[in-house]
């Protein structure tokens, strides 16, 4: 079946969801939608629709006129099984002691390895990013500063791999949270494949909020590989949920975004332990202050 993208960028993520909306409200109405920050601290935002039948050009030049947006691009989509293409093009990742590998390189996994099996799916986090080895590495660093255990939360989780590589190397439970319903169901089934049922906890939530009691800190060690502006408004609820001398892994920032974020969590009762970079994007390893 062929298919159709209409794309557009704008400024704002308010002004992008209500362009969203808008194109929910078309006939035909796509079969789906998605907004999408550009990750290049713009501020702008990608807004995408996806149709069976070629879009009315007409109809979109209108909605991108009335919410500001740039004018709608319409491309046709390759009638093609993109997840199976996506598992052969997608090579297995070395990560310190963790590789991460699809299903279809189960016999790639290097002896002594800590092996975490992603697929492909409708949510972030194979390992292939910069942002996701990042924190991988990242943790290797904080193991290597002496951390054993404790509560540990994957805010933001995704596939939940960085809970998975927390659970193996350190035993559960662990905490995986996400905004998403889509992608804690991706979570719940990585866990599932790779034996960590009952040691790492997926769950649906916004942030800290939502009054889930699992979710209460304080935690010992929270990776929140997220986007520059979530990082920036959650740093005091992570500030307070943190045991002081407790660890913090940031990602999901380009280099440029780094030292702004660190010194927001200065000033949140952190001390800034280590910024690395692979490719465009950076992780920061952070640490609760102690009390004087």
């Amino acid at each position: 079946m062929t298919t159709y993208t209409a794309l557009t960028i704008m400024p704002g993520e308010d002004a992008a969801y209500a362009l969203s909306e808008a194109l929910e409200q078309l006939d035909p109405a796509p079969i789906g939608t998605g907004v999408f920050e550009i990750e290049d601290g713009s501020g702008l935002w990608e807004v995408a629709a996806y149709t069976t039948d070629r879009p009315d050009a007409g109809a979109l030049a209108v909605l991108a006129a009335l919410h500001g947006a740039k004018p709608f691009t319409i491309s046709e989509v390759p009638d093609q099984d993109w997840v199976s293409k996506v598992q052969r093009d997608l090579a297995p990742v070395p990560a310190g002691r963790f590789f991460v590998y699809g299903a279809h390189d189960a016999d790639k996994v290097p002896e002594g390895s800590i092996p975490l099996l992603i697929e492909a799916a409708m949510a972030f986090g194979t390992g292939h990013h910069g942002t996701t080895l990042g924190c991988l590495l990242a943790f290797e660093e904080v193991l290597g500063m002496g951390f054993s255990g404790g509560r540990i939360l994957d805010l933001g989780c995704g596939t939940a791999v960085l809970a998975m590589a927390a659970a193996k190397v350190l035993g559960g439970p662990v905490l995986a949270s996400d905004i998403d319903p889509v992608a804690i169901d991706v979570a719940r089934a990585n866990v599932t494949a790779n034996g960590l049922a009952g040691q790492v906890d997926c769950l649906v939530a916004a942030g800290f909020g939502g009054g889930d009691p699992r979710m209460t800190g304080p935690f010992d060690l929270i990776f929140a590989n997220i986007l520059k502006g979530p990082l920036i408004a959650l740093a005091p609820e992570i500030g307070g949920n943190t045991r002081p001398g407790g660890y913090l892994i940031l990602s999901g920032l380009l280099n440029e975004q780094a030292a702004e974020v660190a010194r927001v969590y200065a000033s949140n009762g952190f001390d800034l332990c280590k910024t690395s970079g692979i490719g465009d994007w950076a992780t920061l390893v952070l640490r609760r202050s102690l009390p004087n």
